[in-house]
């Protein structure tokens, strides 16, 4: 009941930006004013046990959700790598970081019943003697997972694989996850990419997100979100971690032949697009030829797949690391219980559908 717990404020705050609520909305459900929403959000005030259950009606969260006594980390928008960071509003980010925080949260849950993978990314900055690049930090994460020269079979899959937490955000407003492609962070104990689905569900540009949030975790240590010029860095990380160059130059076509670019689009997994712009990169082409490509692409654009339809471009390793924890005793409803979450938020958060499909696995 709502008078046998007390009220922890940064809940509130988590719950309010996940729901894209205002605190103004937030009064007016709750039958109050937005002065008293800040106070409880600041600590300044304790919300009445009848307003704490209709902030949870509000909210869909359970009224134990604002318990405090479980761990909680907060999450700043400038530290986090937001891909399409121009095209989002404040409300986005906010939620987007709330999102961020409830899968550290869920996965911190699981490490206390299952062992993850090691963290395995290049230390680029531990050797001072070497400038890298981002196409050099690239070849060095490649040398590191042993990838070689070859196409990366599952991108999603190898981040996993290498410790880093890899999450889909759920399907909301159209206008708010089109705009969002991909974020990370390294401000928790672990690596986090979180992946949307834009409207096109294309698993080529999905690819590459993951490939850039990659480049941000792998060269960004450190440096505050926001500027183009990390998000340009990142771009050519994924680039050449996607299709690396002492390979690509050699099989790109010296002059323009969408027939070849196609088959090279298949064999590496990226857009022909992205092929268009490394072949200019390289000087293969010049920039009006790819001027003319671009347009003649948009005339005969590429067909774009659903990204479910490739088991390991989705991110499984927290329902994984459940299925293991659930042979310890731990169940739905054990973790909503610990976290304060009802247990649809759970299984949500996990990656589990209403309907079945094959258990997905990590590859190494």
């Amino acid at each position: 009941m709502a008078s046998s717990i007390t009220f922890e404020p940064d809940r509130l705050r988590q719950a309010r930006q996940l729901a894209l609520m205002t605190k103004k909305e937030v009064a007016e459900a709750a039958d109050v004013s937005p002065a008293a929403v800040g106070q409880y959000e600041a600590g300044i005030s304790v919300p009445r046990p009848g307003t704490v259950e209709r902030l949870a009606e509000a909210l869909d969260v359970p009224v134990e959700f604002f318990a405090p006594g479980r761990p909680l980390q907060r999450l700043e928008t400038s530290e986090t790598y937001f891909e399409s960071l121009r095209a989002t509003t404040a409300k986005q980010r906010s939620r987007a970081t709330s999102f961020a925080e409830q899968i550290w949260e869920l996965s911190f849950a699981l490490e206390a019943h299952v062992r993850f993978p090691p963290i395995e990314l290049p230390d680029i900055f531990g050797d001072v003697d070497t400038q890298y690049s981002p196409r050099d930090a690239a070849m060095e994460t490649r040398r590191l997972w042993g990838l070689g020269t070859e196409p990366v079979g599952h991108v999603v899959s190898q981040l996993e694989a290498h410790g880093i937490v890899c999450a889909m955000a759920p399907p909301t407003e159209k206008d708010v996850t089109a705009r969002i492609d991909a974020y990370s962070t390294l401000a928790f104990r672990r690596p986090l990419v979180v992946l949307t689905a834009d409207r096109a569900d294309d698993v080529l540009r999905h690819r590459f997100s993951a490939a850039h949030e990659l480049g941000h975790l792998v060269l960004h240590g450190g440096s505050a979100s926001g500027e183009l010029w990390l998000e340009r860095e990142a771009d050519a990380f994924a680039a050449e971690f996607l299709t690396p160059r002492a390979v690509i130059e050699k099989e790109l076509p010296e002059r323009l032949d969408f027939a070849k670019l196609f088959r090279l689009s298949e064999r590496w997994g990226v857009e022909v697009r992205s092929l268009i712009f490394r072949s200019q990169e390289l000087g293969l082409i010049s920039e009006s030829t790819a001027r003319r490509a671009y347009i003649r692409l948009v005339q005969a654009p590429q067909e774009r797949r659903p990204i479910r339809q490739y088991d390991g471009e989705v991110p499984s390793m927290l329902n994984a690391a459940y299925e293991l924890a659930e042979q310890r005793g731990v169940t739905i409803a054990s973790l909503a219980e610990q976290l304060r979450w009802k247990p649809a938020r759970v299984r949500q958060l996990l990656g589990q559908d209403e309907d079945p499909r094959p258990a997905l696995r990590l590859v190494r």
